[in-house]
């Protein structure tokens, strides 16, 4: 095992009323797929208590744990979804992410940096969103989601790369891009790119793997 491999590396992924749902199962999928490889890898749903949780769409996800339970992990990430917007006003929500030991990644998909950004983490720091409006944030009241975290974080430096790592704080802009922070997370835990790209290659993901691969910004 290489000397800067996290051996058991765990991935907690936040799980709220309408989080969009390729933005928690793209980087589940990966880690699922990855444990073929590795069974000690781990990812696990984490939410506001232990009762289902109803996602975009009527999909329903039972949490593996409560914020009580205070789990321990590796890296929390918040994807976003129409539900982000009142997850901003969270107190119980800001209170875990804050009780989290320095160590741990502080990690978003699309929409979900909007949460890190009104709680200042992403303050003279590098991040992305979103950039493709949908209907409602395209009509003259809307906002694209990457100009709504300009607005929310006024002191973070925007960017449009598909994924920014920014040391502890990791941001994926996009959907989909969701696919792009799990192949990220497994290199911050160490794993080569032979590995990562083997995994890509069973989830017959290789072409948008290279594709994407270099598409990071890192702080």
């Amino acid at each position: 095992m290489p000397a800067d491999r996290i051996p058991g590396f765990r991935l907690g992924i936040y799980i709220f009323k309408d989080a969009e749902i390729v933005d928690f199962a793209a980087p589940y999928g990966v880690f699922s797929v990855a444990r073929r490889f590795d069974p000690e890898l781990d990812a696990f749903f984490v939410a506001d208590a232990l009762r289902p949780v109803q996602a975009q769409a009527g999909f329903t996800v039972l949490p593996n744990y409560a914020f009580n339970d205070r789990p321990d992990m590796n890296a929390f990430l918040i994807p976003g979804g129409a539900g982000t917007r009142p997850e901003l006003h969270n107190g119980r929500l800001r209170e875990f992410i804050r009780s989290l030991p320095e160590s741990c990644l502080l990690v978003s998909v699309c929409t979900g940096s909007w949460i890190y950004g009104a709680m200042g983490l992403l303050d003279g720091l590098p991040a992305t969103n979103r950039k493709e409006p949908d209907r409602q944030e395209a009509g003259p009241h809307g906002k694209v989601p990457i100009d709504r975290l300009a607005e929310i974080a006024p002191a973070c430096r925007i960017s449009r790369a598909r994924v920014v790592d920014a040391g502890r704080m990791l941001t994926a802009g996009g959907i989909t891009s969701g696919m792009e922070m799990g192949f990220h997370l497994l290199r911050r835990a160490g794993y080569d790119e032979q590995f990562i790209a083997e995994v890509a290659r069973v989830m017959e993901y290789t072409k948008a793997y290279e594709l994407y691969r270099d598409d990071v910004e890192r702080a």
